[in-house]
C-alpha cells in the first residue's frame, strides 16, 4: 500500500511538473491539417497575452490550378483572439476571430448546396471576389509533449461575399456580379502546435 501510494505521488508530481513546462510557453507556431489536406498552404501563430488570454493569426494561401482548369485558388487570413478555461495551450478554450480573403474558384464538381449558399454551381461557373466576416468558436488543445500539441477548433459566424460570376469555367465570359451573405462555419481546424 505504501509503495502504491508513493508510486502515484511519483507519477503526480511528474505530470504537474511537466504541465507546469507548458504553461510557461508563451509562442506557438501551427498548421491546420485540413488545409494541408487542400494543398493550401497555411500557417499560423499565437502568442500569449496573459495567464488565460491568446492572440492567434493563421494565413493561407492556395495558388494552384489543377487539371482540365479546375480552380480552388485563394488567400484568407484570421486573426482570433481566445480565452482558455485553465491555462494558455491547454485544455478548452473560446474565441471570437475575423476572417478575410479573396478566391477564385471554378469548375469543382460534386459539391453540395449548403447552408443557403449554392456550392453546387462551382460545376458550371466561376467565382471570382472577396469576403470578410466574424465568428465565434470553441477549440481543445492536447498537449502531445513539452513543445508539441493538437489542437481542435470549430467556429461559426456570418461572412459577406462580393463577387463576379463567369459562365463557363473555360471560357471566361462575365455574365455579372451580386454578393452574398453566408451564415455557419467559418473556421474548422485540426492544428499541429510547435510551442515555445
Amino acid at each position: 500500500m505504501l509503495m502504491k501510494k508513493l508510486l502515484l505521488t511519483i507519477f503526480g508530481l511528474i505530470a504537474v511538473c511537466s504541465v507546469e513546462k507548458a504553461y510557461a510557453q508563451d509562442w506557438a507556431i501551427k498548421t491546420n491539417l485540413f488545409y494541408d489536406a487542400t494543398t493550401t498552404m497555411n500557417l499560423g501563430v499565437e502568442v500569449a497575452l496573459a495567464e488565460k488570454w491568446t492572440f492567434d493569426f493563421s494565413g493561407n494561401w492556395n495558388p494552384y490550378q489543377f487539371k482540365n482548369n479546375k480552380k480552388w485558388k485563394h488567400w484568407l487570413v484570421q486573426p482570433e483572439a481566445r480565452y482558455w478555461l485553465c491555462h494558455r495551450f491547454d485544455g478548452h478554450f473560446f474565441a471570437a476571430h475575423l476572417v478575410g480573403g479573396q478566391y477564385n474558384i471554378g469548375n469543382v464538381h460534386n459539391l453540395p448546396d449548403f447552408l443557403g449558399t449554392p456550392f453546387s454551381q462551382l460545376e458550371d461557373y466561376r467565382f471570382y471576389g472577396w469576403f470578410a466576416g466574424a465568428g465565434v468558436g470553441y477549440g481543445y488543445a492536447w498537449m502531445l509533449g513539452e513543445h508539441w500539441n493538437l489542437e481542435a477548433e470549430i467556429g461559426l459566424g456570418v461572412v459577406y461575399s462580393g463577387y463576379e460570376k463567369y459562365y463557363c469555367p473555360r471560357c471566361g465570359e462575365k455574365i455579372g456580379a451580386d454578393d452574398h451573405i453566408y451564415y455557419g462555419v467559418t473556421k474548422a481546424a485540426i492544428n499541429l502546435v510547435y510551442l515555445f
